[in-house]
């Protein structure tokens, strides 16, 4: 009995004890830019509503996110100090986080990000902080969305034509990481500027260089709206442009998640009461 209660007193001084540790690592990664699209994606500021442009991502296991990258379009000429604001928006899949039925005003809301966000960091609160860089100075595109986004029946718009500018790459860090339990998600970057718009650029799809999705997941494809849309979706492709499918240009880093210290400390009591419980009736 005593080996028992031996082997039960180091458990609980290793939980008691242990600090949870796991290196962060590459959990998501579309691959590089293909030029065929770009798609705005801002948030609202005086005289321009939002924009919203979203690519999908799936989590096998709950994980910690602490970082990630995304490479867009900056009008020519423009400075990185022209980079006002930062927000990255996680979404789940309708119709998780919706209204169901849906309004109708769009060809399909199956597959689309749900109609609010699930999570959200943004530079501007402090939740998020951002590194651009210059990867190119002049770089086009064979086609763009901006404005051409629109209620059914009037949802195919062809896009807006090629779009041309400065190609800059976004790594950004969460301070608030987030916390994602197993899921399939959306991915929503958007960035203001303080002159012009911003364009997120497409990757290829299927994935060809970055990281492939899970087996038994089907990779989606980019969806967009904007205020006037909300809470509905279009997807950029089939709907809108009758163009690609595309994914979109990002990545993420993490970890998995790991229990929370006061978990780990309130087992760790648990196990020595049990220990001193144990003790007292052997002893009496």
């Amino acid at each position: 009995m005593f080996r028992s209660l031996s082997l039960i007193m180091l458990l609980a001084i290793g939980l008691l004890t242990a600090i949870p540790a796991a290196a962060d690592g590459v959990i998501v990664n579309t691959g590089s830019p293909d030029g065929l699209i770009a798609m705005a994606s801002r948030p609202e500021s005086p005289g321009k509503i939002e924009i919203e442009a979203a690519d999908d991502f799936v989590l096998t296991g709950a994980t910690n996110v602490t970082g990630g990258s995304f490479v867009g379009l900056l009008p020519t000429g423009a400075s990185l100090s022209s980079i006002k604001e930062v927000v990255v928006e996680i979404y789940r899949v309708f119709p998780k986080d919706s209204t169901v039925p849906p309004s109708g005003n769009v060809v399909t809301r199956v597959n689309s990000p749900s109609d609010v966000e699930f999570e959200s960091r943004d530079s501007s609160t402090g939740s998020l902080k951002f590194t651009p860089a210059l990867l190119q100075n002049t770089f086009t595109t064979v086609n763009s969305v901006l404005n051409g986004i629109n209620k059914a029946p009037n949802q195919f718009t062809g896009g807006d034509g090629s779009a041309t500018g400065e190609v800059v790459s976004f790594n950004v860090a969460f301070t608030t990481p987030f916390d994602l339990p197993a899921d399939h998600y959306f991915f929503v970057p958007q960035v203001l500027l303080t002159s012009g718009d911003f364009f997120w650029l497409s990757a290829p799809r299927p994935i060809t260089s970055g990281t492939p999705f899970p087996p038994g997941f089907t990779d989606l494809q980019t969806w967009m709206r904007n205020s006037d849309l909300d809470p509905d979706w279009s997807r950029v492709g089939t709907d809108i442009t009758h163009q690609g499918p595309f994914n979109g240009t990002f990545s993420l880093s993490g970890s998995p998640s790991v229990p929370e210290p006061s978990t780990l400390l309130l087992l760790g009591t648990g196990l020595l009461a049990l220990v001193g419980l144990t003790l007292k009736k052997a002893i009496a």
